[in-house]
């Protein structure tokens, strides 16, 4: 331990010696490292972003939508009792149906048609539904005598931005006149979208809205996704014969990683640079133990075994490349978790994940490879100098 400890100190002592000339070779491998480290991290928050946004959309990883489409439509007493068997089955515990209708909302300039999303409590769960204010439904929220809503920010603000705690209220007018409770609201998904709402199945039913369009969604893991739809369609077929049954995913993960294809080019030429900053710290080492070629025979004439020559050479390029990359790597963290970056970069996030440890290793670990692989060849050619040419030299 002690003798590892000295070669540290004596390759950081020749650095400093040495420093004027390693300079810009180490700048080269600093900005590589930070440019792998950078484009690693940035990939990880662009992947979290497109996850977020596309679980919004078709679901979480993974998530299965269930249909039954035949020559008349089931009924629907016998298919809500098949989706129900078929979760206390299969172990599965959030779900939830979703359908799509229009109705009528009382605003202050009058009605307006509003798309209403009729689902169940689950729906927030598997599309990570973001509130800007106000709670996601409650299983209590079933039971209320005014239904409760959730709605967006258009709807919000035509409705007058009522206090969601004195005075949370809108009326559906129609053939079933009802006052609905606002409980929460959830951005917009674009500028100028217009205004929407969801509400519980048994909200919509006694408000007399009748979806035109539904489906049955169900959250399984990611591991057993495949298997499981397989299973849910083998299930369903049998007990709806004649019918085209089956289960499918829905969230974006189905079809493999979307950002893989393009991190890997952006990775390999950052990997390019990170490999001529080592030719770089090649040529200098290489240069700086020629001029060193009498001081490592002095060295060995006072008995330096050959190993710790070569080990004492090489570690003086690891040592650099290591600060060179400690200094890339938090050169990348700055980058990447500045707040402008963040908000171009994953825009779709309301919280942001931290820099990832994986980005940050690899960074500094290609550093140190990078400063082994530059070192090696300078220390094979100071271990085969001759002492007595050395010497002489």
């Amino acid at each position: 331990m002690t003798g590892f400890i000295s070669t540290l100190v004596e390759a950081w002592q020749e650095l400093r010696i040495n420093k004027v000339r390693i300079l810009l070779a180490l700048l080269g491998v600093a900005l590589s490292v930070a440019a792998l480290t950078s484009v690693v991290g940035i990939g990880g928050l662009v992947r979290e972003g497109i996850k977020v946004q596309s679980e919004r959309n078709g679901g979480r990883v993974a998530t299965l939508s269930l249909s039954v489409n035949g020559p008349s439509t089931p009924d629907p007493a016998k298919l809500e009792k098949v989706y129900e068997g078929i979760q206390q089955r299969f172990g599965i515990t959030t779900s939830t149906h979703v359908g799509r209708t229009q109705a009528g909302f009382q605003f202050p300039r009058g009605v307006t048609n509003v798309d209403v999303t009729i689902v169940d409590i689950g729906y927030g769960i598997i599309h990570r539904v973001p509130l800007t204010q106000g709670t996601w439904f409650a299983a209590d929220d079933e039971q209320r005598l005014a239904p409760a809503v959730v709605v967006s920010e258009a709807f919000y603000n035509q409705a007058g931005m009522p206090n969601l705690t004195t005075s949370p209220t809108v009326t559906i007018p129609g053939e079933h006149p009802a006052t609905a409770v606002i409980i929460g609201v959830v951005p917009d998904a674009y500028p100028q979208q217009p205004p929407a709402a969801f509400i519980l199945t048994g909200g919509a039913a006694m408000t007399g809205m009748q979806s035109q369009m539904s489906e049955f969604k169900v959250w399984v893991g990611e591991e057993q996704a495949d298997s499981l739809a397989a299973a849910i369609s083998t299930d369903l077929q049998g007990q709806f014969p004649g019918y085209y049954a089956q289960a499918s995913r829905m969230d974006f993960a189905a079809y493999g990683d979307p950002l893989g294809p393009a991190q890997w080019i952006v990775g390999g030429v950052a990997g390019l640079v990170l490999l001529l900053g080592a030719v770089g710290m090649l040529n200098i080492s290489m240069v700086t133990v020629r001029y060193r070629v009498r001081e490592i025979g002095i060295r060995r004439s006072f008995g330096a075994t050959s190993g710790r020559i070569f080990f004492g050479v090489m570690m003086e390029s690891v040592v650099a490349t290591a600060v060179a990359g400690l200094a890339g790597v938090m050169l990348a963290v700055a980058v990447v978790k500045n707040p402008w970056i963040e908000s171009k970069v994953a825009p779709g996030l309301t919280e942001y994940p931290s820099f990832p440890i994986d980005a940050a290793l690899l960074g500094f670990g290609a550093a140190v490879l990078v400063g082994a692989l530059a070192g090696a060849v300078p220390a094979l050619v100071a271990v085969r100098v001759k002492v007595i040419d050395a010497i002489r030299f």
